[in-house]
């Protein structure tokens, strides 16, 4: 969900403020433009980028959120079978498999930003937030879902964590479980099997928050010999109209050392990454990331790419390569000459969150190589787009296709949020979970008879 990046351009009057507003809170449902692309011209390796399209009041179409009535479910392609791991949870966002099966569920929400509750627009915010499913105060929890015996439904669910800070990724080294919340890296002590974690935090090292907090979620992996773990931190606003200090340290992934907590940013321009992942067999990270809004509804696409040390991707001075952001001032073409563009497109506004790659053998063998994305959905396009969870087919280590729808039914017919998808993982039987934090349950995804 992207409505941190809502701002509201210095140029409008108090008038149009209103009227963009009136227009979050649906009100105001023809203002905007409407996309004149199909869908699939903004995916795929060589995505088509019309001319950037401005107004004084934003594109604005909110699914408002529902959940899920009883009995229903999301839809499952052809050939897969969904079931409940669990249900009744408190905004899961994210998940992460341990070694011996169990799962973690990060269940989460913002954290309190004051600076950006202030005034009519705060008031506005909110109201738009809790349209969306994004109002709700933050658990700050991290609960363990265990399905003994293997009937994809969690029998054991347990506390294994409390007392964070809004906390998103987790990932496990050795005995040593990380999780980055939205101000902080910590560590805790972790054996096999426990279902519960009562030890205190120790901070690896603090990350950029603060009284606004924009693209607040932070990811951590760790690499492939648990040396090194990369955190993903979003940038503070959607172009930099905040100005430099507020984006130190941001759009960026940072490459920390374990052990040391000492950092760098090992790649920029990013102007909010989440999922990440490590190429099967290789040393190759891939990450996704949401591009910027409000140039118009079919632009600019959200994407997955492969991670180049030290490389720029663009943000915020240009988009997809070396296409300038005229809105950006002063203009920096030196950096725009060193931006490069990402590998593949997933289509505009859709709000790409969790990745993962495949692996095992519970799915089909058309989704045996490639990555899951889960599209938690756009607010600034018309029509909407995301609200659902694809497949990118992977070929000779790059995406290859088109995206494959592969868990649907998010908005209903009325283009209401029953569900809204965030992180994936594959289970340790090799499954799909799926966080979805409007229908506050993780589902599981696999073979007919798996």
């Amino acid at each position: 969900m992207r409505f941190d990046d809502f701002h509201v351009n210095r140029r409008l009057t108090a008038v149009a403020c209103l009227a963009f507003f009136g227009a979050v809170l649906g009100g105001l449902a023809g203002c905007g433009d409407r996309a004149t692309l199909v869908p699939t011209a903004g995916m795929g390796a060589t995505p088509t980028l019309p001319q950037p399209k401005s107004s004084l009041i934003p594109t604005v179409d909110i699914a408002p959120a529902i959940g899920w009535s009883d009995g229903v479910m999301p839809t499952a392609m052809a050939g897969l079978s969904v079931t409940a791991l669990a249900t009744g949870l408190a905004h899961p966002r994210w998940v992460y498999v341990l070694p011996n099966g169990d799962v973690l569920v990060a269940e989460t929400n913002a954290p309190p930003k004051p600076e950006d509750g202030k005034g009519i627009k705060g008031w506005f915010m909110k109201k738009a937030m809790a349209k969306a499913g994004a109002g709700v105060p933050s658990a700050n929890r991290i609960t363990l879902l265990r399905d003994a015996d293997g009937d994809g439904k969690a029998e054991i669910r347990t506390v294994f964590l409390q007392n964070l800070s809004s906390p998103f990724g987790m990932t496990l080294v050795g005995n040593d479980l990380y999780v980055a919340n939205s101000d902080s890296l910590v560590r805790f002590p972790y054996q096999s099997g426990q279902t519960s974690i009562s030890a205190a935090p120790v901070k690896v090292l603090d990350l950029p928050a603060g009284p606004i907090n924009h693209h607040w979620t932070k990811n951590v992996i760790a690499s492939r010999d648990g040396t090194k773990l990369y955190v993903t931190v979003g940038s503070n606003s959607n172009v930099g109209e905040r100005g430099a200090d507020a984006e130190v340290g941001r759009a960026a992934i940072w490459e920390v050392d374990a052990k040391s907590g000492t950092h760098r940013v090992f790649a920029s321009g990013l102007r909010n990454p989440n999922g990440m992942g490590w190429a099967p067999g290789t040393d190759v990270l891939w990450t996704v990331a949401n591009e910027r809004d409000e140039i118009g509804s079919d632009l600019v696409p959200d994407y997955l790419t492969s991670v180049k040390d030290g490389a720029f991707y663009g943000w915020p001075y240009s988009y997809y390569g070396q296409n300038v952001d005229v809105r950006v001032k002063p203009p920096q073409p030196d950096l725009v000459a060193k931006a490069i563009a990402p590998d593949y497109a997933l289509g505009s506004h859709v709000a790409a969150l969790g990745m993962t790659f495949s692996e095992g053998n519970a799915l089909p063998p058309a989704l045996a190589s490639g990555v899951f994305v889960g599209e938690h959905g756009s607010w600034n396009r018309k029509p909407q787009s995301g609200y659902k969870v694809v497949f990118v087919p992977f070929a000779g280590g790059k995406p290859a296709g088109l995206p494959v729808d592969v868990l649907t039914g998010f908005l209903n017919a009325d283009g209401k949020a029953q569900g809204r998808p965030v992180g994936v993982a594959i289970d340790k039987r090799g499954a799909l979970l799926v966080a979805d934090d409007v229908g506050n349950a993780v589902w599981r995804v696999s073979g007919a008879a798996k």
